[in-house]
């Protein structure tokens, strides 16, 4: 199926009175959040295969925090403390993005990428959100065709998107209940809280990707005086959250694939797919319309049509490089060819799996879409207005913009989300980190973050390719960031930078991403 073929190919983002509460690092005893912040971690060896020094424990943090003393959820927490106590400043807690990525591994992960300067200053901590890996995850028992919820829109097949999106919510209410409501960021953010306050600081400094430029967002609107050093790596625009975020992703791909073909008609003597841009938008287009006519055989059992093509290619688009190559292999394959076997498919090293406990197998599309649907209360509720803005968004972006505005499980949740949105405007001081060319993350919703973020600064990488910047990429946004983590000083304005050149590839990355990188058995990608 489409979905599967697809993730294989490449990875070549009284409650407000309560708020108070949380303000000590300690608890009083007549405190309602008070069993919440005094807890002892009973840390321990993360797993056999890990080094001692990685721990782990797990805290207990409310379902709802307007009745703290209701339900609970567990909520699985690690840490890699720094081994120079005379230069500690406190902790670095760190999220990759989502929502649904699991976190309680990023410690060890990033432990080989950070900075030593970095190392020294902070404890690394990682916590899986509520939801999400070891931290009560959700589950919906969804199949993983209805896990695949990238759908071009057709008028023939509307009726069937329509009521997939229907069953999605309906088996998700059905396992979870009241649960799914108070699976937010608004929360999580909260538990962050909890977490800083277990661990005995009096602030928390952070690295959060992608969606986790959200939530560290959300945190210093709830939380500003808490809130030390956040350094925000591809960002989201807390206005377009979240629907709105989707439909960036085809807006963001429309210059991504002019930029493309511009690049690949001055190199036509290479890639012999068009001289000018015009020819190659062309060349591809003539592709997308056989595949709808007949599916293309890729020779090893794959077969796509001209809709997986173009979920799976919009990404890769952004890597000029990748994409022109995946183009070939493609045209190779339309023309009866077989596909090129010489270059091996780039995927970035799985994580441990949660240190063997049992997950849902579908807890990653359930937590990303039960924080979506929880987040915000602006989801249309009726079936007509996603057909009336698909077809509009696939005149307006051709490449996905039906997939993007077509029918969401959000259109039927159950019950809305415990609370509305966080609307962001505040000064506290952070660093956003920003690509200009983010398949998931466009140049446009790291702006729109910054302008609510008045406090902050942003360091653009002009031509810069990729989702995440720190830690996983040499570029020219390190310095700056390891000065902010190190020394607490910022630019005096913000920044653009020039990406490496030859920087035409984005490599390899571990960051969760809610939808596939490519397409199955060609070459090219993330």
């Amino acid at each position: 199926m489409r979905r599967s073929r697809i993730a294989s190919f490449l990875a070549v983002s009284t409650v407000a009175a309560l708020v108070p509460a949380i303000a000590p690092a300690t608890a009083s005893a007549a405190d309602p959040l008070s069993q919440y912040l005094k807890q002892k971690p009973a840390w321990h060896r993360c797993d056999k295969g890990m080094p001692k020094a990685f721990q782990c424990a797990t805290i207990k943090v409310p379902l709802d925090y307007s009745r703290p003393k209701g339900k609970k959820l567990g909520l699985a927490i690690s840490r890699l403390k720094t081994s120079t106590k005379s230069e500690r400043r406190g902790v670095l807690l760190i999220n990759p993005g989502g929502p649904g990525g699991t976190g309680v591994d990023m410690p060890q992960l990033l432990a080989s990428q950070l900075p030593k300067s970095v190392k020294r200053k902070y404890d690394l901590v990682g916590f899986d959100p509520r939801g999400v890996g070891q931290s009560s995850p959700v589950g919906c028992g969804l199949t993983d065709q209805e896990q695949d919820w990238e759908r071009a829109y057709k008028p023939e097949t509307f009726a069937k998107d329509v009521k997939w999106a229907r069953t999605f919510a309906e088996k998700c209410h059905t396992k979870q209940g009241d649960k799914l409501r108070h699976i937010s960021t608004r929360n999580t953010a909260r538990d962050m809280d909890v977490i800083r306050a277990v661990l005995g600081e009096k602030k928390i400094s952070y690295l959060g990707y992608s969606y986790g430029t959200y939530l560290g967002a959300v945190y210093t609107q709830m939380f500003p005086k808490r809130s030390d050093r956040f350094v925000l790596d591809s960002a989201i625009d807390p206005a377009r959250i979240w629907r709105g975020m989707i439909q960036v992703w085809a807006e963001g791909s429309e210059p991504a694939f002019t930029r493309w073909t511009e690049w690949t008609a001055e190199r036509n003597a290479t890639y012999k797919l068009g001289n000018t841009p015009q020819a190659v938008r062309k060349t591809f287009y003539d592709l997308i319309a056989q595949a709808d006519r007949e599916p293309i055989d890729l020779g090893d059992g794959s077969w796509l049509t001209g809709d997986d093509i173009r979920s799976g290619g919009r990404a890769v688009f952004f890597s000029v490089r990748d994409a022109a190559e995946m183009v070939v292999e493609l045209k190779k394959a339309a023309e009866g060819r077989r596909p090129s076997g010489d270059r091996e498919t780039r995927t970035p090293t799985p994580l441990p799996p949660s240190f063997g406990r049992a997950v849902p197998g579908d807890n990653g599309t359930a937590a990303f879409w039960t924080v979506l649907c929880a987040d915000t209360r602006n989801w249309p509720r009726v079936p007509e207005q996603y057909r009336k803005d698909a077809i509009r968004d696939n005149a307006r972006y051709p490449l996905y913009g039906d997939f993007a505005s077509n029918i969401m499980p959000c259109a039927f949740w159950k019950k809305n989300g415990s609370e509305p949105a966080t609307r962001i405007s505040n000064k506290v001081g952070a660093l956003i980190l920003q690509n200009e060319w983010d398949s998931q993350t466009p140049l446009t919703s790291a702006q729109g973050l910054r302008r609510v973020m008045k406090g902050a600064k942003m360091v653009t990488v002009a031509g810069g390719v990729g989702h995440g910047i720190y830690g996983f990429s040499k570029s020219c946004a390190d310095k700056t960031a390891t000065a902010y983590l190190t020394t607490g000083k910022l630019p005096a304005k913000d920044v653009t930078c020039k990406a490496a050149p030859e920087r035409e590839s984005s490599g390899a990355n571990p960051l969760p991403l809610p939808t596939p990188r490519g397409i199955p058995g060609l070459a090219g990608g993330f």
